[in-house]
């Protein structure tokens, strides 16, 4: 297994996920379901939803099998499905300069990717200011295996004040 831990920048509340090579487009997949549920889904990219709009703490664990069931130390936890071609992932902020990203090799082929998010009560309390000490930043962990391709699902939903409180 593979883990990096990285500080990036959520602008529009989101992180990157995608094939390096994608030419994916992820503005058409944000609809108001896929803002609800913190994830927009894309062949070969997809993007995250996050709480706050600023520097979020990144975790990124490249796995060869699924992962163990801790939901319990989560929030919000999503699953969705990508293809990647190059062998290589790049993770991002929206806004980041694409050729700067971190890169991570993975399998050619179809990847699942979960999303776990965390600390979400404290960063939504403290917003713009949650970035100012590591207790306060929004967490997300973000875990690749080579999978089947499958729908995106929201495997545990967070109902904190942020009015994301809609389900499917």
């Amino acid at each position: 297994m593979d883990s990096v831990d990285l500080e990036l920048f959520a602008d529009y509340h989101q992180i990157h996920l995608s094939d390096d090579g994608s030419t994916g487009d992820l503005s058409e997949a944000w609809t108001d379901q896929a803002v609800v549920d913190r994830l927009a889904v894309v062949d070969d990219a997809m993007a995250i939803g996050t709480s706050v709009n600023v520097t979020v703490a990144v975790r990124v664990d490249v796995l060869d099998a699924p992962p163990a069931d801790d939901l319990a130390d989560y929030d919000h936890v999503v699953e969705g499905s990508m293809q990647v071609r190059s062998g290589r992932i790049v993770v991002m902020g929206c806004t980041d300069y694409e050729p700067d990203a971190a890169r991570f090799r993975v399998p050619v082929g179809p990847v699942r990717v979960r999303a776990a998010s965390s600390n979400l009560a404290e960063a939504e309390r403290l917003g713009v200011d949650s970035d100012e000490a590591p207790q306060t930043m929004e967490r997300l962990r973000v875990q690749v295996w080579p999978a089947p391709s499958g729908e995106p699902v929201v495997v545990k939903r967070w109902v904190g004040e942020s009015g994301l409180r809609q389900g499917r």
